[in-house]
């Protein structure tokens, strides 16, 4: 009863909603990342190789140092905040705790490897192109799979507060104001 005079309750569905809410933005970036890879490359080698080293035939030049070094110190930092975030919230879902670890850690290190693939396709060894791709499949299969597991462990939780708040209200005494009952709890 103190859950619900307290409103521990409505605290717990309000922070549930913005988690939510959280997570729609987060898929909509998932998918924005998605849309930006393969409007530069696809998931061909040759496409990751045209890329990162240019082509003579389109015209384009390698990817310069300098290109490289500012994408990466933003990611670097935006990738890092974003998994934090959603591993934090992974620790919050209904999942065995190897589960949990196996997933932060793959995203933790898919994304680094993502953003370390391009550097090794362009300054080290074009075969690199094939860790380019496998990173960012496994970057994009991680937080996908972090926003499926978050969210359906959300949504199962909101079916529980509704459960016990339509337990409580079961239990209180006929003909008293749900206020009243509140405060008798």
């Amino acid at each position: 009863m103190r859950f619900f005079v307290t409103g521990e309750q409505r605290r717990q569905t309000l922070l549930n909603t913005i988690v939510l809410m959280f997570l729609g933005y987060i898929a909509l970036l998932w998918i924005s990342n998605g849309m930006m890879y393969f409007h530069k490359m696809g998931l061909g080698y040759d496409s990751v190789v045209e890329y990162y080293l240019g082509s003579e035939e389109k015209f384009t030049q390698p990817k310069s140092y300098q290109s490289l070094l500012e994408v990466t110190h933003f990611h670097l930092f935006a990738m890092g905040m974003l998994a934090v975030t959603l591993t934090h919230l992974l620790l919050f879902a209904n999942l065995s705790m190897g589960l949990k670890i196996w997933l932060s850690g793959l995203t933790f290190a898919s994304a680094l490897a993502d953003e370390l693939a391009g550097w090794l396709v362009r300054f080290a060894h074009p075969a690199f192109a094939y860790f380019k791709i496998g990173a960012f499949l496994t970057l994009e299969t991680s937080l996908g799979a972090i926003l499926v597991c978050v969210g359906a462990s959300l949504l199962a939780q909101r079916g529980q507060f509704k459960q016990k708040a339509e337990e409580t209200q079961a239990q209180a005494p006929v003909g008293v104001p749900a206020g009243e009952r509140m405060m008798r709890g």
